[in-house]
């Protein structure tokens, strides 16, 4: 088994140390950290140890993709941190501190569904085959189906049904259990909730709308009715109902004496939420639920639905990236419970396929990459099977330009889909597999859906990443390190002056550390602009987080450091505005920072910059006194190994 400690070690440095990180966790592939700052982290440094196959931010969290080992890793790295280790849910409530009130109403929606996912992703499975043998007209000239033909089949068919009805008729059930299951409170009674909005001794859901409102059955209290209505299939009364449940539960958790709780809280919890499910935020629920489902419903079904389409297929993997997909499971649940079908499940299909399709275009490009293709590969497989995550954030998102393809053919599949009506009778199923949830007439023009999907996003990415990616991306091997000319390598480095100013000996600044020579020789700027330019042609190697200091590499290999203004750092950044990012290549004269020289001076710092060059050479002044940027300032001078 692989020994990580030392990686890990790396690890805990590149993310900000042990008094960066909050809490972590792991899950199947991933290292998942809430981090105090999490700009601490040096994401650059972090996706080049050997074992980070990419990383991303989501729900507040730093998530590093590691893969199959990831426990041995997870482990490693516990022991060198001496970081005890939290559960993904304690670092999920520990990431929502990172998150805004939107992300936390959508993050619990999404917590909300993903336990029932793969319970709609059988049903979705059962009712694809049903359709498969009750409603596909294929024998005897086109008049019947496999269960006419075979008894066999006919009661397969019908047994099959009983868990389709279980599934998808008592979602409510599910629905009430999961809110109570995430929000810490009796799940048994989440379950009785549940059971109370679907019971056979209410009038079926699917039954109201035929139903003549004298005829609905009511409970008669004397002085008010109550009407019999079940809740079959319906997702936004039951997502009320079981929050209602949640607060009463706690409420009288709060209130009621230890030694009769156990008789008080469940009784009076219940009771209140069954009646106030029934006469309140139930009906208005249904309201709710199908008002969304008309609004969405129509906008795909007006003839300008196709351009409805268009935008949806284009931004569902953003949606992704965000968690706010989240929100479609319950529109596509309630479009099916309001119209017997969604319009909206086959454009999410369609677009896991496309984001596939950009990750096989950039995985047949970067063949030869045998990092990118341990990541590459298996994303586009999880793709095609409905799970978009892998893809995007270990793909599509870093790089940049596979996800805009995947976006534009999903977009174009979309469109297609609406234009033509194609519907699916149920969710869960996604990616390819995701035909079987479509109703079996619009099988052929799904597939046509699906070929858009496929060949659009896949063309894309291919020649787009032909003509844009590095070798080191296409061959996983780095370009080799210019060499330097030997006029380049005879000729000193001449270091400009960065500002207009006064330029100083570092004797004659106050900070000692500087003026003694101890960081290297060099000179000083006391600047009258602020504006920073960089001293020779360079590589920024390093910006201090505070924005206070810069550190260049030269052509020749000496390091320069660039330190703006005196115990500026404890500024925290303010005054500064980087016009540079770690690893950027500059010519002299090129802009580095803006320093508001107004504002450092208020807040009690010298402005007066020291260049130093810390790699140790000799450096000879060619100039003092006053001076503007651009003017040669000083030359480093070469060493005896030079």
């Amino acid at each position: 088994m692989a020994d990580y400690q030392k990686e890990a070690k790396e690890l805990l440095k590149l993310v900000g140390g042990k008094e960066n990180i909050i809490s972590v966790a792991h899950c199947v592939t991933r290292m998942r950290f809430v981090l105090a700052e999490p700009s601490k982290a040096d994401v650059a440094a972090i996706e080049k140890l050997p074992t980070a196959k990419g990383t991303f931010t989501q729900a507040g969290q730093f998530q590093i993709i590691i893969g199959n080992d990831v426990t041995k890793y997870y482990d490693d790295f516990i022991k060198v941190s001496g970081i005890e280790g939290a559960s993904k849910d304690a670092v999920k409530q520990a990431a929502k501190t990172n998150q805004n009130w939107l992300q936390r109403v959508i993050g619990n929606l999404g917590e909300i569904f993903t336990p029932i996912i793969p319970a709609l992703v059988a049903g979705g499975l059962i009712l694809g085959f049903r359709n498969c043998i009750d409603s596909l007209y294929l024998f005897e000239n086109g008049t019947k189906t496999l269960c006419d033909l075979s008894q066999f089949w006919s009661g397969v068919d019908s047994f099959l049904w009983l868990i389709g009805e279980a599934i998808f008729h008592y979602l409510p059930v599910a629905i009430t259990w999961s809110i109570t299951r995430k929000m810490g409170t009796s799940q048994i009674l989440g379950i009785v909730l549940g059971i109370t909005l679907v019971s056979p001794q209410l009038l079926n859901a699917y039954a109201v709308a035929s139903t003549a409102a004298a005829d609905i059955p009511v409970w008669d209290f004397g002085f008010a009715t109550v009407r019999m209505i079940g809740y079959q299939a319906q997702v936004i009364p039951a997502i009320l109902a079981g929050f209602v449940l949640v607060y009463l539960e706690r409420f009288f958790q709060k209130i009621t004496p230890a030694i009769v709780s156990i008789i008080v809280v469940p009784f009076c919890s219940l009771v209140l939420a069954v009646l106030i499910a029934h006469t309140i935020v139930g009906p208005i629920g249904w309201v709710l639920g199908d008002w969304i489902s008309k609004v969405v419903y129509a906008g795909l079904m007006n003839p300008m639905g196709w351009l409805f389409a268009g935008v949806f297929g284009l931004l569902y993997a953003p949606l992704v990236i965000t968690g706010l997909h989240h929100m479609s499971n319950a529109i596509d649940s309630q479009l099916i419970s309001t119209y017997g079908g969604t319009i909206l499940w086959p454009m999410i299909a369609l677009s896991n396929i496309a984001q596939g399709s950009a990750v096989l275009g950039f995985s047949l490009l970067t063949r030869k990459n045998e990092r990118l293709q341990q990541v590459a590969l298996p994303a586009a497989i999880s793709c095609y099977l409905g799970v978009t995550e892998p893809a995007l954030f270990g793909i599509n998102l870093k790089y940049g330009f596979p996800i805009v393809c995947g976006m534009i053919g999903s977009s174009i599949a979309a469109m297609f889909s609406v234009g033509f009506g194609i519907s699916a009778i149920s969710i869960g199923v996604g990616g390819l597999p995701g035909i079987l949830s479509i109703f079996p007439q619009y099988w052929g023009l799904f597939a046509i859906a699906m070929v858009i999907a496929i060949v659009i996003p896949f063309t894309l990415t291919y020649f787009w990443g032909k003509t844009h990616l590095s070798p080191e991306v296409l061959y996983g091997e780095a370009e080799p390190e210019k060499q330097l000319t030997p006029e380049q390598a005879a000729k000193d480095v001449i270091l400009n002056a960065p500002m207009t100013g006064t330029l100083l000996p570092l004797s004659e600044i106050e900070d000692q550390a500087f003026a003694s020579g101890a960081m290297g020789q060099g000179f000083a700027i006391d600047p009258t602009d602020g504006l920073v330019l960089a001293p020779c042609d360079a590589e920024v190697m390093m910006i201090f987080p505070t924005k206070h200091a810069i550190g260049l590499k030269t052509i020749k290999g000496e390091e320069v450091l660039i330190h703006l203004g005196m115990d500026t750092v404890e500024l925290n950044g303010q005054g500064f505005n980087l016009r540079v990012k770690q690893g950027d290549l500059v010519n002299a004269g090129d802009p580095l920072v803006e320093m508001d020289l107004d504002a450092i001076r208020k807040a009690g710092k010298a402005v007066v910059s020291p260049v130093v060059v810390t790699s140790g050479q000799n450096v000879k002044l060619l100039t003092q006194g006053t001076v503007k940027a651009t003017d040669e300032a000083a030359v480093i001078l070469p060493t005896a190994n030079d």
